[in-house]
């Protein structure tokens, strides 16, 4: 029987004035998350399928929200993607989470009369730790994909990112979620919500911040998925366009303002076309209106005395800072570092480039720029889980494909039907049927023997 939504009721989705108490809060989550996986998938699905459309409704609302950001920006990389994920999930998640039945076929000849199926079962209660960077559509996306496969969420924003975050859970009870499935948490509570015990918990940020919240959550063996940041390589084939290469490394550096984790940072190609990428590079940046009204980033201009202490150059066009080093430097633009940067790095050959970049502490994504054919083949020798062939950023949106870091980057997947499942625990079941073997008396016997 489908619990009525009045009863999922247990916390309040936007409790956030105090720090509460995480024991109380954590048995009232579990307990209506035993309510909310009860609920069948199709009403949860109808959840996600109203709060689409008021999405689509709300755009203006949305992007005041977030007034650091261009409002072309949030709507193209947040709102975009955050209603196409929702679609992906209404298309695809009755097939992925239903009962998957074993086939007789395979099965060991002494489990003859035992039928076996594979079910999906929410994980609990699931921590989100949300980004400030991509404050809707990231943590949006593992919050529809965790409700959808029955899990209660609780959710904690980025620092400044209450009011979106605040704003994004009132679409989904306009939806009809029941009050009690999300509880958003106040900005300073993650170090206590990390050590709290709740069932899996997401984090969405920076190296740092990433062992910080995995050693609070081996403190009670909570398990972990870690989508951290990227220092993006970008491989210049000699059959490659300087012009798209240009063009796209402009759109990256300017997307956000370059606070993406894909955006792309070390560029690799030949030293003889580097400066004519760099020329390409000055000239589209320096048609932008200079737009930062932010103080200047201390990281980026570490990197830049870094950079410039090891006989590396720099140049600032517009917004942009662009660094030209060699292949024995490369390791020094291997950083975390979010600001519109990159490095153009000349190397003798692609596969000295590979070989970088196997040697790297980060591997997120990757681009490739160049003949398809070419650019495949060096493809299979990259470290990064998102690659992409003459474009980048843009297609890793795609909700069909699952995202993950390996390395300083993190590990386990969101998004697409790897991250969906993620939010479940696979639970095998058995069932004895009349003719099976192990408990007839005959067998009984033959073991007293």
């Amino acid at each position: 029987m489908e619990p009525a939504h009045g009863e999922i009721n247990a916390v309040s989705s936007s409790e956030t004035a105090n720090t509460p108490d995480f024991q109380k809060l954590r048995e009232s989550m579990q307990a209506t998350q035993r309510l909310w996986e009860a609920v069948p998938l199709k009403s949860r699905l109808r959840v996600i399928r109203r709060f689409r459309k008021c999405l689509w409704r709300d755009i203006a609302t949305l992007t005041s929200l977030i007034p650091d950001q261009r409002p072309l920006d949030i709507v193209s990389a947040e709102i975009l993607p955050l209603h196409a994920a929702a679609g992906f999930l209404l298309r695809e998640a009755p097939s992925l989470l239903r009962d998957v039945p074993l086939s007789v076929f395979g099965r060991p000849f002494w489990l003859r009369g035992v039928s076996s199926l594979i079910r999906r079962r929410a994980i609990g209660t699931i921590l989100i730790l949300a980004p400030g960077n991509y404050p809707l559509m990231l943590a949006g996306v593992q919050v529809l994909q965790a409700i959808a496969a029955g899990n209660t969420v609780v959710l904690k924003p980025a620092p400044g990112r209450t009011a979106i975050t605040a704003r994004f859970l009132a679409l989904l009870e306009r939806a009809d979620l029941p009050r009690g499935v999300v509880h958003l948490l106040p900005e300073e509570c993650g170090p206590q919500a990390s050590e709290a015990g709740f069932d899996l918990i997401i984090l969405t940020g920076s190296a740092q911040t990433g062992r910080a919240v995995a050693q609070a959550a081996a403190r009670t063996l909570t398990p972990t998925i870690m989508e951290l940041s990227g220092a993006d390589p970008v491989f210049v084939l000699p059959s490659a366009s300087i012009d798209l290469v240009a063009r796209a490394l402009h759109f990256g550096l300017t997307l956000k303002s370059g606070e993406t984790c894909i955006a792309p940072r070390r560029v690799f190609i030949d030293e003889a076309r580097r400066d004519a990428l760099e020329k390409a590079l000055a000239a589209l940046f320096a048609q932008d209106r200079q737009t930062s009204q932010t103080p200047p980033n201390q990281a980026l201009a570490a990197l830049s005395t870094a950079i410039s202490e090891n006989g590396g150059a720099l140049r600032h066009v517009g917004d942009a800072t662009i660094f030209t080093l060699n292949a024995a430097q490369a390791s020094l633009v291997d950083v975390d570092c979010f600001a519109p940067w990159l490095a153009l790095i000349s190397v003798a050959s692609m596969a000295q480039a590979a070989e970088i970049d196997r040697n790297a502490r980060h591997a997120l994504g990757a681009s490739v720029f160049g003949a398809e054919k070419e650019a495949k083949a060096l493809a299979e020798q990259l470290s990064a889980n998102t690659i992409c062939i003459n474009d980048l950023i843009v297609p890793s949106a795609d909700p069909r494909l699952p995202f993950g870091g390996r390395r300083t980057s993190g590990y386990g997947m969101t998004r697409g039907r790897e991250g969906l499942l993620a939010m479940t625990r696979p639970v095998g079941i058995s069932i004895r049927k009349r003719m099976a073997w192990h408990l007839l008396p005959a067998t009984r016997r033959f073991h007293a023997r």
